[in-house]
């Protein structure tokens, strides 16, 4: 009589059994992410493999498996991976002599002066050198400078052209007075500077990159890093068919190391 009193046992709907996780070896997603983009991960497999786990988990993605079919069918969701894991930190004013090296060259060329940053990340490093090209004296109407890089969410700061303090630290107080507006912790870059460079979201490994116009000075300090030997040669190789002139150096990063 007492078995009128048990519990029956509810059934089980298919919604409610969790998939199990399998987040085991992330090498074929590594390997994909540098075919894409060119950057080798293979020194931090672990700080990757990491990152791609919260990467799933807040998508309810349950295996890399899974991931890895997703991104090779939905741009989206690829573009999404790719502005996470190329994240690279820049700030106003890094390395100028080299920008300085350009403008010299550039002051005795007597026509307009187009100029290419790849990568541009959040824009600091193509504003700085359309600040510098103001300060030495460059009108307006003498130079342009386009911006390229791989993530859509990183082109759109630097559209945006807001930044906080951390970016702005080796901007003189004057400069910062004359080309930026504070409200509170954050500056906006004024028009007068906004004006002079041009954005894409462009993977220099792209066919799309062919589209763009040519260029009297390139400059691709700090993407090099990402990459191994062949990438690099690779990649300066495409960078090159975009001077004007085959004998004008391309402007690398100290640590990029390109031979």
């Amino acid at each position: 009589m007492f078995s009128l009193f048990k519990r029956k046992k509810q059934p089980l709907h298919v919604e409610d059994i969790k998939p199990v996780e399998d987040f085991s070896d992330a090498q074929k997603l590594i390997e994909y992410f540098k075919n894409e983009t060119g950057i080798d991960f293979s020194n931090k497999k672990e700080i990757v493999k990491n990152k791609l786990i919260l990467f799933c988990k807040k998508r309810e993605i349950y295996t890399f498996d899974e991931l890895y079919g997703k991104i090779k069918t939905y741009n989206s969701l690829k573009q999404e991976l790719i502005d996470y894991l190329a994240v690279n930190e820049t700030y106003f004013f890094r390395e100028t002599p080299q920008i300085e090296d350009m403008i010299n060259k550039a002051k005795k060329l007597g026509f307009k002066v187009e100029i290419l940053c790849a990568p541009s990340s959040s824009g600091e490093e193509p504003y700085t050198i359309a600040m510098m090209m103001l300060e030495a004296g460059f009108k307006a109407f003498d130079f342009h400078i386009v911006g390229i890089d791989i993530s859509k969410s990183i082109i759109s700061k630097a559209q945006n052209a807001i930044y906080n303090q951390r970016s702005l630290h080796r901007v003189d107080a004057s400069l910062r007075e004359k080309y930026f507006t504070q409200d509170g912790d954050k500056f906006t870059l004024k028009d007068i500077v906004k004006n002079q460079v041009s954005f894409r979201c462009t993977n220099i490994f792209d066919e799309s990159l062919h589209q763009l116009r040519k260029f009297d000075f390139i400059f691709s300090r700090n993407m090099m890093i990402y990459f191994d030997h062949d990438t690099k040669i690779k990649a300066k190789n495409r960078l090159q068919k975009l001077l004007k002139r085959a004998d004008e150096q391309i402007y690398f990063g100290h640590a990029d190391m390109v031979s």
